[in-house]
């Protein structure tokens, strides 16, 4: 016989058997027998018929896959897989086999797609939560009418000669006949006559009657009274875990089958609902019927082991910065000895030459005396005849005789040349020994690469401008104007700006207070220009104004931008704006700061050695050499003294090179060596055609005379001088005011505006008649007021003259507190829509300098914040820190229990991680935004620095995670894997970290404090909340808490590859939360 009709044969043979089979089923009511048959005693035939019921439940899944991802796709990604694990029986069909035995009938009792999704329904309306003593919606077969034994729990019926389809999903099938106990494997719920398997992880045993309680073990069901044939039959229902726990396979035991518990032997665990057993870890401890394996060692492994590495950090993080700043300094060292090398060369070549010089000319004359004497003690020869040689004039014969061989120079000469030649060569006074020869171009401007040779540059060029300003001490004009050129060279002029203003008016919104009137004036390019005046004449507002910084104030008059009027906001990257306040990088050095303004502000175009050049004439004109390297220092971490944090608050401005400087008060707290310093750095910058303005408070007579123009204040911010430094006393004394001998001008003015200095009262001048006498003296328009004042008049007038603006009456009616509270609250909005507007809305650049972009201001920003968060490096180890003793604590106390998948473990989780990571990324921006602003005014990009800020938070938004579940899982060893739970607490940093972001940009760090602590603790307990108020749940599903924990619970629900089987766990995932 042939292969192929052995094959035909056997395919024959089991198409009779499962023919056979099928018949037998559909004609098994015709049979009485109940489970003597020969089919029930043939196993093949058993294990046979147990894998074709096994293949229709799987089959299921298509008929039940839409309502499954309707209602559970939170959970339930894959449907098939899931069914499959589920209710895949074919590996041990063995309780469908048992099934068959007692019921030949068993597919006509099994409930179909219509009787599933009817009893699912009926308690997922109800909220999701099962209760044992609840009944189902009336049905076709169990109604008041209608209550078979099948009705009740642990019981079911059989459809009889009525046709049965499983995937029938819209018709209930009528099940009353042969109602017995529901079988093992299969749970039977009271309200329904139709059996439904138990999924796998399940343990659905028969019950027993306990006598003593009267319940059926271990279903907690009761036999229905006045029934004494009726006996405990299978499960009666299932669902979650929480409401039906007896159901599932108890921890500590694992079931291959629904029917079959085996308890976990030494070196496994098992946990609850497992259809095997796991092996532990190498370290960790099973004992026999282990629910869970104590991992506990490998966490305190690895609290000691990052415990060990913070400690590292913590002690050694200045090291990092600490190399990198030692090789430059090593580098700029290399770069000041060549060019003192190279100076020394030079002035000894000077020097030599200028012996050399001296001898010849001494020589000369010696020989020219020697000479003419010999030439004079000669006779005169005789007169050479006509016609001969002797009567041609002498011809020059060197062309075609021999000229004598030059010597050739030595090495030593070549260089000493060279170096004549070429001052500003980088190569220094280097001699080369024998046949090395030195670099014939040295490279030069955009060509210098090298740190070394950017710094030999700048310091080239530095002292060329200091011998420069020596040779101009004691030149005199003729000299001056024969060296305009070489200092043309050496100094590059500026785009000007002429600030010019006209009756320039300053009022407080809603209040009807001027804190300036009637200003007029300019500023011109190339001068320095001190503002003075008493405290309250309104000094620093008047600077703010010019620049456009005057919120909640109304500004009249005008304002011209070199003979145009505009915003002075459209030349911000030419403006320089010093606060009084030094708001300077404390955990930044001094070139740091300085470096990072000028990378920043300067033009982009400008090669990195002229920018180099730039931040060392400014740290070298301002006296901070000494301090380049040391951090400036915050109040808790000591740095550079106050005067030189002030100058370093200067020389941030200084570096951008701007054309218009404007200070206030940068001398203050300075001494007069240091005040002396800072203005000849200024008249420097001024030379370049800066125009400088500042605020100053009583200067000495050394640095009054360093300034080029006064502005002088009255209280009220009224102008009482405005000009020429050397023509104030002048002035003054045609009105009367003499100043005394050895008298400090500006102490003196300024003590007569105080009313400290009685003014002579033969004159008949009054301080308040300063401001109008200057206006008269210049012919510009005075209010009525004003002119009232002069006259000795009271100041009663709406009028105006000479077209200026009349004052606001001072009596009227008076406020009521309520008025008062209202239109303090309407200056406050408007002060705070002021700052808006100033921040926000930009106005055309007129500038004529193009910075950087935002991506070049990117990388320097993420370069400034790399430095600064190594430098706090501490600070977030002990962040981590504190995260590991959280992940520790919670890890701990929080029990591990399956019923509730961990929730409450979960739920101090997203507390303590949204705590501590709030407060921590409160720092991010609550702690620079003074500084924020300051760069921001100055015209560099909000978004680099967004963006900057957000990109070095990603390390901790990716380390924190990982810090605390490095803790947390190893202690509190959950379901789900460390995969999981990870992606989860990355998800909830970073949520909690932009929502900690805008607490500190709205909020003062206070309050922003008190939100971080307030806002985890109620979300979390409104998502917790069990009230079915509609407003509740509504808030309840917007708390990002609530997000948190459904998603650590649906972890844990879900089957994974690493832990056993828990079926349809999502059943209970949103009714728990």
């Amino acid at each position: 016989m042939t292969e192929s009709k052995i094959q035909t044969w056997r395919f024959l043979y089991v198409l009779i058997l499962i023919s056979s089979l099928l018949g037998h089923v559909v004609c098994q009511d015709d049979d009485e027998g109940g489970g003597t048959s020969k089919f029930g005693n043939s196993s093949a035939a058993n294990q046979l018929f147990s894998r074709y019921a096994s293949d229709r439940f799987s089959n299921l899944s298509t008929s039940l896959k839409g309502d499954i991802q309707d209602k559970f796709s939170f959970c339930i990604t894959d449907v098939d897989a899931d069914w499959n694990e589920a209710f895949n029986f074919s590996k041990n069909p063995r309780f469908l086999a048992k099934c068959v035995r007692t019921n030949r009938d068993m597919m006509k009792r099994v409930c179909t797609v219509a009787e599933i999704k009817f009893y699912f329904s009926s308690f997922s309306q109800s909220g999701g939560e099962t209760k044992k003593s609840a009944f189902l919606k009336p049905n076709k077969n169990c109604n008041l009418t209608s209550w078979v034994p099948g009705c009740e729990p642990g019981w079911a019926c059989s459809a009889g000669r009525n046709k049965v389809n499983l995937k029938d999903a819209s018709h209930i099938p009528y099940r009353v006949q042969k109602c017995s106990p529901c079988c093992e494997g299969f749970f039977c719920p009271r309200g329904i006559t139709c059996m439904i398997p138990c999924p796998l992880g399940a343990y659905c045993p028969l019950a027993k009657l306990n006598t003593s309680t009267g319940v059926c073990d271990p279903y907690n069901y009761q036999l229905p009274p006045g029934n004494p044939d009726h006996k405990c039959g299978g499960a009666e229902t299932w669902a979650d875990i929480m409401s039906s726990g007896e159901v599932f396979c108890s921890g500590g035991s694992y079931c291959p089958s629904t029917i079959q518990k085996v308890p976990c032997s030494r070196g496994y665990y098992c946990r609850e609902g497992s259809t095997s057993q796991l092996t532990c870890f190498r370290f960790a401890t099973c004992n026999p019927k282990s629910a869970n394996q104590n991992i506990t060692a490998y966490g305190l492994m690895l609290f000691a082991g990052l415990g060990f590495l913070i400690v590292i950090i913590y002690n050694c993080s200045d090291q990092v910065l600490a190399t990198r700043e030692k090789k430059k300094e090593l580098s700029r060292e290399k770069a000041v000895q060549s060019l003192r090398e190279t100076a020394q060369a030079r002035e000894k070549w000077t020097s030599a030459k200028e012996i050399a010089k001296k001898h010849a000319i001494e020589l000369h004359t010696s020989l020219s005396r020697t000479f003419s004497r010999k030439k004079s003690q000669k006779q005169p020869a005789s007169q050479a005849k006509p016609g001969t040689d002797a009567g041609l004039p002498a011809t020059e014969t060197m062309g075609t005789s021999e000229q004598p061989k030059k010597k050739e120079k030595g090495n030593l000469t070549k260089i000493l040349h060279e170096i004549e030649d070429n001052p500003e060569s980088h190569e220094g006074f280097n001699i080369d020994i024998g046949d090395k020869q030195s670099k014939k171009n040295p490279p030069k401007g955009k060509e210098l690469h090298t740190q070394s040779q950017i710094f030999r540059y700048a310091y080239g060029q530095i002292e060329k401008e200091k011998a420069l300003q020596e040779q101009n001490k004691n030149l005199t004009f003729s000299g001056v104007i024969s060296m305009a050129h070489e200092v043309d060279t050496i100094i590059r002029k500026r785009f000007t700006i002429e600030v010019a203003f006209k009756d320039l008016t300053i009022t407080l919104k809603g209040k009807n207070i001027h804190l300036m009137r009637c200003v007029t004036g300019k500023f011109s390019p190339g001068r320095v220009s001190a503002v003075m005046g008493p405290s309250g004449a309104g000094k620093t507002t008047f600077l703010s104004a010019l620049t456009g910084k005057a919120p909640g104030c109304i500004m009249a008059g005008t304002v011209q931008i070199n003979g145009k009027e505009g915003s002075i906001q459209a030349y911000k990257k030419i403006i320089g704006f010093v606060p009084q306040d030094d708001i300077v990088h404390g955990n930044l050095t001094v070139e740091e700061n300085l470096w990072f303004s000028a990378r920043c502000r300067l033009a982009a175009d400008l090669p990195k050695p002229e920018k180099v050049l730039v931040v060392e004439r400014v740290i070298e004109s301002l006296g901070l050499q000494a301090v380049r390297d040391s951090l400036v220092g915050t109040v808790e971490k000591r740095g550079i003294s106050g005067g030189q944090k002030k100058r370093v608050n200067v020389g941030l401005e200084m570096v951008m090179e701007p054309s218009l400087l404007i200070l206030d008060e940068p001398t203050s707290g300075l001494d007069s060596s240091s005040s002396q310093l800072l203005l000849r750095a200024l008249r420097r910058e001024a030379l370049e055609g800066v125009n400088i303005c500042m605020v100053v408070h009583q200067p000495s007579y050394t640095l009054y005379r360093m300034f080029d123009d006064l502005v002088l204040l009255a209280k009220g911010g009224l102008t009482v001088y405005h000009g020429p430094v050397k023509k104030a006393e002048e002035y003054f004394a045609g009105l009367g005011i003499n100043l005394p001998d050895r008298a400090n001008p500006p102490d003196y003015f300024i003590d007569v505006l105080e009313g400290i200095i009685k003014l002579n009262t033969g004159t008949g001048l009054t301080v308040k008649q300063l401001p109008v006498r200057w206006m008269l003296h210049n012919g510009y328009p005075v209010p009525m007021d004003m002119l009232n004042i002069m006259e000795g008049m009271s100041a009663q007038s709406d009028g105006s003259g000479h077209g200026g603006d009349s004052a606001h009456s001072t009596g009227s009616t008076p406020i009521s507190f309520v008025g008062d509270l209202w239109q303090e609250v309407k200056c406050s909005v408007q002060t705070n829509k002021d700052h808006l507007q100033h921040n926000i809305l930009n106005s055309a650049d007129l500038s004529q300098r193009k910075t950087p972009g935002v991506l070049t201001q990117y990388k320097y920003y993420l370069g400034r914040l790399g430095k600064q968060r190594l430098r706090d490096i501490r600070t977030q180890v002990v962040d981590y820190l504190i995260l590991l003793l959280a992940g520790l604590c919670l890890g701990t106390l929080a029990e591990v229990n399956d019923e509730t998948f961990g929730a409450t473990g979960y739920t101090y989780t997203v507390i303590g991680v949204s705590l501590l990571c709030k407060i921590a990324a409160l720092r991010t921006f609550g702690l620079d935004k003074l500084h924020y602003w300051r760069e921001r005014s100055s015209g560099m990009s909000s978004l680099a620095y967004f963006l900057a800020k957000d990109t070095m938070d990603h390390f901790n938004t990716i380390i924190k995670p990982l810090v605390y579940l490095s803790m947390f899982y190893f202690f509190n060893n959950p379901r789900s894997t460390v995969t999981d739970n990870y992606f989860v607490l990355l998800c909830l940093v970073y949520c909690v970290t932009g929502i900690a972001y805008i607490l500190s940009i709205l909020f003062d760090p206070g309050q922003a404090q008190l939100w971080s602590v307030l806002l985890p603790v109620v979300l979390t307990l409104i998502a917790t909340h069990g009230d079915d108020s509609d407003v509740v749940t509504f808030i309840g599903d917007l708390c990002y808490t609530k997000w948190a924990l459904e998603a650590f619970v649906i972890s844990n629900a879900k089957m994974s590859a690493f832990n056993p089987p828990y079926t349809s766990h999502c059943e209970c995932v949103a009714p728990t939360l």
